[in-house]
């Protein structure tokens, strides 16, 4: 019987995407979603964090605990605890609003007039952090802080005594803490806490505010209980979460004095006694959470615990608003990220280039000239309130008519109040906060400020989307995981803070992350070495020679090594592999010449104008190309038509068309514009090549359309600022090839009955800006949903709605061989134990490819040839001669690994939304030439290289499509 309550609540709702408009997927420049965590959309549970056999744990991992909270917290401590001391020697905390201050019972008057004079205060906190998960432009799921916990300011200290609602944790975990905190933050050697004079007083007092009444306070706390005749001379240390203006008079005496130590210090509780908040939180639930984040700078560190910009921004001051007391920090810029951006995934954008804007142009225009080539209104990931605290905008949960009321309203001109907000992760219909009590201290004499990373952990609260009622949540408490070997890798990089110690650790943990994926079966060593990121020449016994040779760092070398080892199969060269399915066809010069001249037909054909925003309306552009339309549709015509000839009637081939839907208009847009005169202007290309099994399909997409060209447009780089297409050899006409060929290849095999399913052959639509992952978005929407047709010649139709996906295989770019780490290409997998089984299959593929060039190579036409070369001319017109086929060397680069680049493609939706994916791309180099640009030309193509991945990715997809899935638990 399963217990009522915890994750067995969550989990009703399992289902509550499968119909007509319950997933929709906006633009993620427009509208940054939350991360779902612990089941996905598409159905599949998410064993990161949840555990069936603990139905009210919340699993926390060690990579989160050792790289984000640990140096996060300790970031946060440092400035909060910074901040009260300056407030208790009198001075303004920067960035705490006046109205923090203003009346507020718990920094009185008689509290401020002793400032400078409280010397013996140590500013002990239990403040109580509101944290949750959320995901960046990136495709990195952070921790991050919300600000202060809207469940009020002791709850989350008395929960942390809880395992689960009925069972608390030994009373020694209770008194250990006090007796820390008494021996390091006051030198106390007293066993006895009683006998040092600590005591507690329960009762917040915050009558006006419910829901923040802690309830049953642990046992442990007995005791200790301030007993109402016992003398106050004899207490020393009170325990108590009232505000202090509602203390008794003799304890507030007492510690102004300096006889009384108050846990926590009097200053931290100031941000739940902010009571105007009140009648912001009647129109926003989590409103007390903004006191205390308006404390701290905006941060985006990956190291650390993210934290987003809040403040207080001016529109048209009038008198009133000059002479107006400041309410809070005057943050009035923004600096836009974006996921197109030259920036690597390890770094910290803040620090790399300056792009900051005004912030009202960031959240609402799309003026051409102000959202350049990468932005978009941000409103949707923002919450904007008015000087008097009435709401004017809760982005996350707005339409089309509350965004245009809220713009108008900063038009009007006056100050505003405003929080950038990006969603917190959710389980099904649920949004989960983390309350998490920062435990700290300050040393009187250094100053330096101590957090106490084994200090109670807090609780979680899941509360319904719909409602957001805070006296209605499902509660979990966390559980840091203490797997050895994940803590090894951990303290290897927080010991050896450079690129090799986290590069290690990083393979340390993917390699074990594998492991426990594929349910704790040992890896075969071939995908073992091309998950750990290291030299392509290195072997796997060589790298693990050198992780034993770190003895002397504090992972315990030969120790860790023999563990890796026996989770990681041995070498077996005789041991059998699939026979190739379709090599025979792809392995081969006709191959090359078909594949070069497709990508040339594509690139520098008739098709132009294949962006799906074309033709734009501005002056420059029209300057530049005068006249002329989109030529997309026509490309995807042109697809149809290959299609329709080269499968016959043997196969299903048609669009499924949708509409290009914004919050915010796009009226320089001509692309966008007419989807306003006909809803379904834009379409993804769809050829299904039947298997046996009619109820499961294998999904090999690309997308069509190409980017604006960024030479063209930057005027600092010499542009005009029109937007034009680039011709998209690469990005991505490389991948479209590669699925046009494809098609007769599986259709043989489908005539074979060698197909185990289905196989869909996708051209996705609107990858690039300003669509923006579109024709992704509403394929994924329609899998989930169930609501996906295909539309074929004529007036039929076709219902894929039941078909099952096994997973897919998404294409983008892959014929540009990185000159500075030749050969090398990656397998992106999205999360979940499906997407690692089809990465996989794509290793396995690789090996056999390798395998064979040796008599491949032997053959006439090959023999005597030396390596390719590329071709100078930019529209291809020579093939580039027979050259031997290539060696690649396919790495296997987890989402959250930094050079994982499935966060830069459509694979990150499908990933999102739980179906199983993997990302075929070249070896990324966002700095190289003939990205977004003129050059993106064939002469940035490499044939050999291009052929060979096009021929691993249309054999791993037919060995996918023929071998029975891996279901999830």
């Amino acid at each position: 019987m399963k217990p009522e309550g915890g994750w067995h609540t969550l989990l009703k709702d399992k289902d509550c995407f499968r119909a007509p408009g319950r997933y929709p997927i906006t633009a993620y420049s427009e509208f940054m979603p939350p991360p779902r965590l612990g089941i996905k959309p598409y159905g599949s549970l998410d064993p990161s964090v949840f555990d069936p056999a603990d139905p009210f744990g919340w699993r926390i991992d060690e990579f989160e605990d050792y790289l984000e909270l640990r140096p996060g917290l300790e970031q946060i401590a440092r400035h909060f605890l910074g901040n009260l001391a300056k407030l208790a020697n009198g001075s303004h905390p920067q960035g705490m609003a006046a109205s923090t201050l203003h009346d507020s019972p718990c920094w009185t008057r008689e509290l401020a007039e002793r400032a400078g004079e409280l010397e013996h205060e140590r500013y002990i906190s239990f403040a109580p952090l509101a944290l949750s998960r959320t995901q960046d432009d990136k495709g990195r799921v952070r921790w991050t802080l919300f600000g202060g916990s809207e469940q009020g300011p002791e709850k989350a200290f008395w929960k942390s005594f809880y395992l689960d609602p009925h069972t608390e944790l030994p009373p020694t975990a209770g008194v250990s803490l006090v007796k820390r905190l008494l021996a390091d933050a006051y030198g106390e050697s007293a066993v006895d806490p009683h006998a040092a004079g600590f005591r507690i007083l329960p009762g917040s007092n915050y009558p006006r505010v419910p829901t923040w009444r802690p309830g049953r306070l642990p046992s442990w706390t007995r005791p200790f209980m301030l007993d109402s005749n016992e003398s106050f001379a004899k207490v020393r240390y009170l325990l108590t979460f009232r505000p202090f203006g509602r203390l008794p008079a003799p304890i507030r005496r007492a510690y102004l004095s300096g006889r009384l130590h108050l846990w926590p210090c009097p200053g931290s509780l100031l941000f739940w006694g902010e009571f105007q908040l009140l009648k912001l939180q009647r129109e926003l639930p989590f409103a007390y959470q903004l006191a205390l984040l308006s404390l701290f700078e905006r941060c985006e560190r990956l190291r650390g615990i993210r934290i987003p910009q809040s403040g207080w921004l001016r529109e048209r001051a009038d008198d009133n608003d000059k002479r107006g007391k400041r309410t809070g920090p005057v943050r009035e810029k923004y600096h836009r990220t974006h996921r197109w951006a030259r920036v690597h995934r390890d770094a910290d954008e803040l620090a790399v280039d300056d792009m900051e804007d005004r912030l009202s142009h960031v959240l609402f225009s799309t003026a051409p000239e102000q959202i350049g080539l990468y932005g978009k209104p941000m409103a949707r990931n923002a919450q904007i309130w008015t000087r008097d605290y009435r709401l004017c905008l809760d982005g996350p949960h707005a339409g089309r008519a509350e965004l245009e009321q809220a713009a108008a309203a900063l038009r009007g001109g006056g100050q505003f109040g405003y929080r950038m907000q990006f969603p917190a992760m959710r389980v099904g219909n649920h949004e989960v906060y983390w309350h998490r009590p920062l435990v700290a201290f300050r040393d009187p004499v250094s100053h330096q400020v101590n957090v106490l990373d084994d200090a109670p952990k807090g609780y979680l609260t899941a509360y319904p989307v719909k409602t957001r009622n805070l006296s209605q949540h499902v509660e979990l408490w966390p559980r840091i995981q203490e797997r050895p070997l994940h803590r090894a890798g951990m303290r290897l990089a927080r010991a050896r803070r450079t690129a090799f110690g986290f590069r290690t650790a990083y393979n340390i943990t993917n390699l074990l992350d594998a492991f426990e994926l594929r349910g704790h079966e040992p890896l075969p060593a071939d995908l073992a070495r091309r998950i750990v990121a290291a030299p392509k020449e290195l072997q796997l016994s060589d790298w693990l020679a050198q992780i034993e040779e770190l003895g002397g760092a504090p992972i315990g070398g030969p120790l860790l090594v023999e563990e890796l080892k026996q989770r990681i199969q041995p070498i077996d060269e005789g041991a059998s592999v699939a026979p190739a399915l379709t090599f025979a066809a792809t392995a081969r010069r006709s191959f090359e010449t078909a594949y070069w001249r497709t990508i040339r037909a594509l690139a520098h054909g008739r098709f132009v104008n294949k962006e799906n925003a074309d033709r734009v309306l501005d002056a420059a552009t029209a300057k530049s190309r005068p006249g002329r339309d989109r030529d997309l549709d026509a490309l995807g015509d042109h697809l149809l038509e290959h299609y329709r000839r080269v499968l016959g009637p043997s196969a299903l081939v048609g669009d499924a068309p949708f509409s290009w839907s914004t919050d915010f208009d796009y009226p320089w847009s001509g692309g966008w514009a007419a989807n306003r005169e006909n809803p379904h202007h834009e379409r993804n290309i769809i050829a299904v090549i039947p298997g046996k099994n009619r109820r499961e399909a294998v999904i090999m997409a690309d997308h069509y359309d190409t980017a604006y060209m960024e030479d063209v447009y930057d005027k600092k780089r010499g542009g005009s600022g029109a937007r034009l297409a680039a011709a998209g050899a690469d990005d991505n006409h490389s991948a479209t090839a590669a699925l046009m060929l494809a098609a007769p290849i599986f259709l043989q095999l489908s005539r074979e009955g060698r197909l185990g399913c289905d196989i869909w052959l996708v051209h996705l639509t609107g990858e690039e800006f300003p669509s923006d992952c579109m024709g992704a978005r509403n394929l994924a929407q329609q899998i989930i949903e169930g609501t996906l047709r295909l539309r074929i010649q004529g007036k039929r139709s076709a219902d894929l709605s039941r078909t099952q996906i096994r997973g897919a295989y998404i294409l983008d770019m892959i014929a540009h061989n990185n000159s500075r780490n030749r050969d090398v290409f990656q397998f992106a997998p999205g999360t979940g134990r499906q997407s690692l089984w089809l990465a996989e299959r794509g290793v396995e593929v690789n090996t056999v490819w390798n395998q064979s060039l040796v008599k491949w190579n032997r053959r006439r036409d090959r023999r005597d040839a030396s390596r390719g070369v590329r071709c100078n001319d930019p529209h291809g017109r020579r093939i580039p001669a027979v050259a031997p086929h290539l060696a690649l060397h396919g790495e296997v680069r987890p989402s959250y690994d930094p050079r994982s680049a499935l966060f830069n493609t459509d694979g990150q939706i499908f990933s999102d939304a739980g179906i199983p994916v993997v990302l075929f791309m070249e070896n990324y180099d966002i700095n190289r030439v003939g990205y977004h640009d003129t050059q993106d030309t064939m002469a940035n193509i490499d044939l050999d290289y291009g052929a060979a991945v096009a021929s691993i990715a249309i054999e791993t997809v037919a060995q996918a499509a023929s071998r029975p899935r891996m279901h999830d638990a």
